[in-house]
């Protein structure tokens, strides 16, 4: 018997019978090629279906050619999206799995261009958005129903495709929201100027949709609940939106999400980041199931079986949506049906490579499971033809990786740390303020390395000789990297610690502290953030035009958020040459001119990191096949060290 009855059971949606609760939502994966449904994509979705997932909302598809809202969108414009679709929907029903796609328009919401130049956007009326700048124009008539009929055209072709059902795309600030936004909907004609009016866009997609495809094919809406944002859609006009196309009979299901597109504040709802609580929407889809009588589907952070669970068992929902759940772990809910709950590699909201990617343009993966977006070339271990043995130094997680991928392959494989516990610098990321759920990264490495019989040996310093000695047939080097730290005019005794020095509790004297920060990542933020915690006044010195200008937009926003509220002093474009017993002496990037702040009582230096990659290259002097991964070969992120690991682990 399963520990999750409720998120086990079937769920009737429509006509259509998922067999348990857990979904993937609609999420652009930059996995499109000219509009058009890539293998890359299809395999990827195909490897969550077979880990046991219930329904896969297939990603937003323009439905009109203004609705190119990134230059990697996928159109259902005309028949050519036809047979991608097919061969997705082939590979999802193979287990069992049934599938949506998302019909969209972005209205005044677009990203980027196609070619460089910018777009004409287009909006129920002339009101710019916050957060890209886009000054719309107004849609003239004709163009509305213009739209409308691509909805209806794209719903039909997807049913052709084979798939189960569309979902309209309502939320997050896109058009049909525009539309019912009276803040950004001023027309005076039939799709404005009322309540009514502004609800006749969406109802005239919905019901030429249903027209189109009958009652046997699935028709929902996504729809957020609360935009977050002064000049969004008032969470009242949503709600009444629902329940009036509820009934209506317009719809077989909602679902529900927050945030929009348009405000910073509120695209941070589009992806939490691990700022945010597990299932924080949950109170909202329990208002809408309280209004309506189709089923109910909710987002937001929903990161384990458990939380999923209790959501239904409340009756919040009638299914959650675990996307980035899936992302990291699409084997999840097969682990979770047959009690393998330890075996779940859990999303730790880091947003660094899916949604990070995403907005980066570029294929999206998971830092934890770097295999997400690579199933084709590493979607299934390949056994060693030999069993060898492999030895690997360094229990970070490029180390980690490495050696459960190696092990699973069938090889022989012992890895030897340094220090007590495995992890690296995750360790010291885990113990930032808000990066407290980073940690969650060792522990599912770890756990890898456990479940593929990795021989650990912890407290373990090794050495050429040693090595030399160990007759393996390879050796893979993660020995990571150090703080780096600058040459400096240094003046009297000044004190100037490195982050390590000071997330592992040494002291710095009372007073205000100048945190140098070169990388714009989160351990300036974090370091700065912990001395304002301990009572310090903070002076946070950035090499790049803001504080955490390497960060994925959405935690950078949280991370500004803090700062602002800590009352932490930002300084931009500075590098740090010096520093006396109370003065650090900073350099303007652009103009060269100085910059003294005066009266500190210290300087925490943020500089980035070097290599430990003395081991490395002693053994390839010795002719000791030697492999380095992640910060021994280049000082990066954990992204890279899992990567990394992947790839050397595959190989050996």
């Amino acid at each position: 018997m399963t520990a999750y009855p409720h998120l086990f059971s079937p769920l009737a949606i429509g006509s259509c019978t998922i067999k348990n609760r857990i979904v993937s939502s609609g999420h652009d994966t930059v996995m499109v090629d000219d509009g058009r449904i890539t293998d890359q994509l299809i395999a990827y979705h195909a490897a969550r279906a077979q880990g046991g997932v219930g329904l896969i909302v297939a990603q937003v598809a323009g439905v009109h050619e203004s609705a190119h809202y990134t230059a990697h969108v996928l159109m259902a414009i005309d028949d050519s999206c036809i047979d991608g679709y097919q061969r997705l929907a082939s590979a999802v029903h193979e287990h069992g799995t049934k599938i949506f796609g998302q019909l969209f328009h972005p209205g005044r919401e677009v990203m980027e261009s196609q070619d460089g130049s910018s777009p004409v956007a287009l909006a129920p009326s002339a009101v710019p958005n916050e957060r890209f700048h886009v000054m719309p124009r107004a849609l003239r008539a004709n163009e509305i129903d213009e739209i409308i009929e691509g909805y209806a055209q794209a719903a039909s072709r997807l049913q052709r495709a084979g798939l189960d059902g569309v979902e309209i795309v309502a939320s997050h600030g896109y058009l049909p929201s525009q539309f019912l936004n009276p803040s950004v909907n001023l027309r005076i004609d039939e799709y404005g100027g009322s309540p009514e009016n502004r609800l006749r866009f969406l109802e005239r997609i919905l019901r030429v949709v249903r027209q189109r495809v009958g009652t046997e094919f699935v028709v929902g809406m996504r729809i957020s609940i609360d935009e977050h944002d002064p000049h969004g859609l008032d969470a009242e006009i949503a709600l009444d939106a629902c329940a009036q196309l509820s009934e209506r009979g317009l719809l077989d299901y909602l679902s529900i999400t927050t945030g929009t597109s348009a405000a910073l504040s509120g695209s941070d709802h589009i992806a939490p980041d691990m700022a945010f609580d597990n299932g924080y929407t949950a109170p909202l889809s329990h208002r809408v199931k309280e209004m309506v009588s189709v089923p109910v589907l909710v987002a937001g952070r929903i990161n384990q079986p458990q939380e999923a669970e209790r959501i239904l068992a409340e009756g919040q929902a009638d299914a959650c949506i675990m996307t980035r759940a899936l992302i990291c772990d699409p084997e999840l809910p097969r682990l979770a049906a047959t009690g393998q709950d330890e075996d779940i590699r859990a999303c730790i909201g880091c947003n660094q490579a899916c949604i990070g990617h995403f907005h980066a343009g570029y294929p999206i993966s998971c830092i934890q499971h770097p295999e997400t977006g690579r199933e084709i070339r590493y979607g299934q271990r390949v056994r060693a033809s030999t069993s060898r043995h492999i030895i690997v130094v360094g229990g970070g997680p490029a180390g980690m990786k490495a050696a459960a991928v190696a092990a699973e392959r069938g090889h022989q494989v012992t890895l030897h740390e340094a220090t007590a516990h495995l992890g690296g610098q995750i360790l010291l990321a885990q113990t930032l303020p808000g990066r407290e759920e980073f940690g969650g990264a060792a522990m599912n490495l770890h756990r890898e390395v456990v479940r593929a019989g990795v021989r650990i040996v912890t407290r373990s310093v090794v050495d050429l000789e040693l090595l030399a000695d160990a007759n393996a047939d390879a050796v893979v080097v993660a020995t990571g990297a150090t703080p780096y730290r600058p040459t400096l005019e240094l003046m009297g005794a000044p004190v100037v610690l490195d982050a390590w020095q000071v997330l592992r509790g040494e002291a710095m004297p009372g007073g205000h502290v100048v945190v140098v920060d070169w990388r714009g990542d989160w351990i300036g933020i974090g370091v700065a953030r912990t001395l304002a915690e301990r009572g310090h006044r903070v002076t946070l010195c950035v090499n790049g035009y803001s504080a955490g200008a390497s960060l994925q937009q959405y935690v950078r926003d949280t991370q500004l958020t803090a700062l602002a509220r800590q009352r932490i002093t930002v300084v931009p474009l500075v590098r740090l040459f010096g520093a006396d017993s109370d003065t650090a002496y900073l350099q303007h990037v652009l103009t060269e001119e100085p910059i003294l702040i005066e009266g500190i009582s210290g300087v925490v230096l943020s500089c980035g990191h070097e290599s430990e990659s003395a081991l490395l290259n002693g053994l390839l002097d010795l002719g000791v096949p030697a492999l380095g991964v992640g910060d021994c070969m280049a000082p990066r992120t954990v992204e890279e060290a899992v990567l990394e690991g992947l790839v050397v682990g595959s190989a050996v």
